[in-house]
């Protein structure tokens, strides 16, 4: 198929996909995005992921992009998809190009809003530890400052990174997490140091699922603005809401949202985030996926104790 008509399916699916959630996708926004990247369409991991209580209005999408296509960043600017700044969140990427070993990059955007993020990620065998990470010159100075708090709880080795170039943050994606880590006591006591959300008895036992957790950090502050605990599994029915019609909606993307991988059950990736003020759930639904993802699929979808 030609990169334009790859760029059609995708916007196909996207539009099906939020159809679901009542949504209507911005054509203008979502069709220059997927054309700047259409060469990678056909063969990335792409995923469509909804958001509950005040998130519920917007999709958002992310696309794996190989990295021998070049710097994802630098194809944005160049289509006109974000400003340049001289802010460090511009350079951020670059930056931990240049110190780190980047094996995939994934851009991510919102249908009513467009391009917003660019990931970077770090080989499987090869996880970057967080002082390492903390030295990037453009690096908010809050991963520093949270350094010592991060390794209490046995989070050190990062799996890959992500900058939002709008709200101008950063998520770091801890992997190759310990058991003892993902404990009710110690999840307890590490969000109540940070001054987030304690999560129920539910979601306490859905965090001990988790196959990456990431904080959310930005240059303006050294609080920790967010912290979310990733599943990923092929089961519709885990999300830890506590509302009829939170439950329902994601019941019914969980088990209707697009998937081109025919024969296979849907992978779907859950998220429970809280912020000093609020809690909320995401899922996203692999429309297509890899090898590595069917690899976690096995190795964290029978955690079901």
């Amino acid at each position: 198929m030609s990169g334009s008509g790859e760029v059609e399916r995708v916007y196909s699916a996207m539009e099906e996909a939020a159809r679901l959630l009542n949504i209507t996708c911005s054509r203008d926004k979502i069709w220059p995005t997927l054309t700047a990247y259409k060469d990678v369409l056909a063969d990335a991991v792409i995923v469509f992921s909804m958001a509950s209580g005040r998130h519920a209005t917007e999709l958002d999408f992310s696309i794996s992009v190989p990295s021998g296509h070049g710097d994802p960043y630098a194809t944005a600017r160049s289509n006109g998809l974000t400003a340049e700044t001289d802010h460090p969140v511009g350079t951020l990427l670059s930056d931990t190009q240049e110190r780190c070993p980047v094996h995939m990059y994934a851009i991510d955007g919102e249908i009513t809003g467009g391009f917003k993020k660019t990931y970077a990620f770090f080989p499987t065998d090869d996880l970057q530890g967080l002082s390492k990470l903390a030295d990037i010159p453009s690096m908010p100075r809050s991963v520093a400052e949270n350094a010592g708090l991060f390794a209490r709880y046995g989070l050190d080795k990062v799996q890959m990174t992500s900058i939002d170039y709008k709200r101008r943050q950063v998520n770091l994606y801890f992997g190759d997490l310990s058991p003892e880590s993902l404990q009710p006591e110690a999840v307890l006591s590490m969000l109540r140091e940070m001054g987030l959300q304690e999560p129920d008895e539910q979601g306490l036992e859905f965090a001990k699922r988790s196959f990456a957790v990431y904080p959310t950090l930005s240059w303006d502050s050294s609080k920790i603005e967010r912290m979310c605990f990733a599943v990923i599994t092929t089961d519709p029915t885990i999300v830890p809401a506590r509302t009829e019609p939170e439950i329902a909606q994601f019941s019914k993307y969980a088990n209707n949202a697009p998937y081109a991988y025919a024969g296979e059950r849907r992978t779907l990736v859950y998220g429970l985030t809280l912020s000093p003020s609020e809690e909320y759930y995401k899922l996203g639904s692999y429309y297509q996926i890899s090898d590595h993802q069917r690899k976690l699929l096995k190795a964290f979808d029978a955690l079901k104790d």
